[in-house]
């Protein structure tokens, strides 16, 4: 048995076959039960293990239809329209996933019906049972109110007043019904019986495109996963191209003959049609989570599914057929280092509109870096251009700026002549500056704002070294704090 905590008291949530044959029921406290049988066996209840596992069989059921919804914490919903005739029709898609739940320890209890709850109610009162469309009535009626899915107050008021099966609800006027009881028991008698329409709402996502191969024999080794991948790369292909579309996310589902899924999933920094390119991202990804992939008596079903597309923009070859594209390379190898060693290996900096050194550039992953779609504007040839000169800007900046120690300086508002950083003293040969840049004031508001302002010098020591360091507050200032220096980055 399995109990569970419910108002300071231990009660009964399951029970199997042999504590039912006791007569055993549900809600019992354990401690009456104890006392009829002291030699019952009662195990705790797990609620986070219990979802688990049925998270895990919600995944197992993708193998028959993508839209699986989870139904409280012990069913499942499942969406076949227009999928049972992949597995020989309704008769045998349920004779197949009762078989396969009974060889993995499950005992499982299935209807099948064209409206979510008549399906409900056959699975939880009729066992194994198909409802043909139109007999939905005829199913309910002699049911109890349980299987109209309400909750147990409104039974309780139901059953007061004479009312204790589906059909006898049916029978009454719906006017009083509803008045007394609510617009609930209504709603679900209606949706029960086709009047009105129940959606199920998946827990994963539906792929809008999606390629499959059944196995005779199941596969173990990860090159003929690799394989498998490339030839269903292929079938995609067909389908992208019909769609004028590259895949930017792909996923692959790996099902295993025990019930285990394996979902590898992985992204591409534009858009991608063509197998040979998903093969070898596929092989990075399957060589970083070899350790992690257990293919145990192995994989009977393999899936390929595109999470996300984009418009496929074609390249124009040249006489001798070949494309010629530069960032193509550089997108392929970035996809692969990020297929083995995750997203965040490769970043790409992207300026940001600030004019502070450290917001200036931000790092974002390299598939969510805006790409360049229509080549740059031509300047006017009758135009005169304009020549900018930017400011100059290290090499290396600093994530964060590091204190020095400023000895002295040859005037108050002038470089230093000599500084210490980390331990080390550098002296000054040459210093350019400076530049002045002042806090963003419609971002943040100082107490101060004189304290804010930098004044950044490029510096040049004895060796010839060069360095870019500010002075963080000015002198004679309205703050009693002396100015800091602080060195942000060197240029080489």
């Amino acid at each position: 048995m399995i109990s569970h905590r419910d108002r300071n008291a231990q009660r009964i949530s399951a029970l199997d076959e042999r504590a039912e044959a006791l007569h055993l029921k549900r809600d019992m406290g354990i401690a009456d039960a104890r006392a009829m049988h002291p030699s019952i066996d009662v195990v705790e209840a797990d609620p986070e293990a219990d979802r688990r596992l049925l998270e895990g069989l919600a995944d197992w059921c993708d193998r028959y239809t993508p839209l699986v919804a989870l139904d409280g914490a012990d069913g499942l919903f499942l969406d076949v329209t227009g999928c049972t005739h992949l597995f020989g029709g309704e008769r045998a898609m349920l004779d197949d996933i009762l078989s396969r739940f009974f060889h993995q320890g499950f005992d499982v209890r299935a209807g099948l019906a064209a409206t979510p709850g008549a399906a409900w109610a056959a699975a939880r009162f009729c066992g194994d049972r198909i409802v043909v469309s139109g007999e939905e009535e005829a199913l309910l009626a002699p049911l109890p109110l349980a299987a109209l899915r309400i909750e147990p107050s409104t039974r309780t008021s139901l059953e007061s007043v004479g009312l204790r099966t589906a059909g006898a609800v049916m029978a009454a006027p719906r006017a009083p019904l509803a008045r007394r009881f609510g617009a609930l028991l209504l709603l679900r008698l209606d949706q029960a019986l086709g009047r009105l329409d129940e959606a199920v709402s998946p827990r994963l996502p539906v792929a809008p495109l999606s390629v499959e191969r059944h196995l005779a024999e199941p596969v173990t080794l990860t090159e003929d996963i690799e394989r498998l991948v490339g030839m269903l790369a292929a079938t995609l292909k067909t389908d992208l191209e019909r769609r004028g579309e590259g895949a930017r996310t792909l996923a692959l589902l790996l099902f295993r003959v025990d019930g285990a899924v394996s979902r590898i999933a992985l992204g591409t920094s534009r858009p991608m049609r063509e197998p040979m390119l998903i093969q070898k991202l596929f092989h990075e990804r399957l060589a970083a989570l070899e350790q992690d992939i257990d293919a145990g008596y192995g994989f009977d079903l393999v899936r390929l599914s595109v999470l996300a597309s984009a418009t496929f923009d074609m390249q124009q070859a040249d006489l001798a057929g070949e494309v010629t594209d530069d960032g193509a390379d550089i997108a392929l190898f970035a996809d692969r280092i990020r297929a083995r060693l995750g997203d965040g290996a490769v970043l790409r900096p992207v300026a940001v509109e600030s004019h502070l050194p450290e917001r200036a550039v931000a790092t974002i992953p390299f598939t969510d870096a805006p790409c360049r779609t229509t080549p740059p504007k031509k300047p006017d040839r009758l135009q005169a251009p304009k020549t900018i000169f930017p400011p100059e800007r290290p090499i290396r900046l600093f994530r964060s700026p590091e204190p020095i120690d400023v000895p002295a300086t040859e005037m108050p508002e002038g470089p230093p002549l000599n500084f210490r950083w980390r331990r080390a003293l550098y002296r000054v040969k040459r210093a350019e500056g400076p530049e002045r840049i002042a806090a963003e004031w419609w971002r943040e508001a100082p107490s101060d704002e004189a304290a804010s302002t930098r004044d950044y010098f490029r510096i040049e020591d004895a060796d010839g070294r060069r360095y870019w360091l500010y002075r963080q507050g000015l002198y004679g200032g309205a703050s009693q704090v002396p100015p800091r220096w602080f060195l942000h980055g060197v240029f080489a």
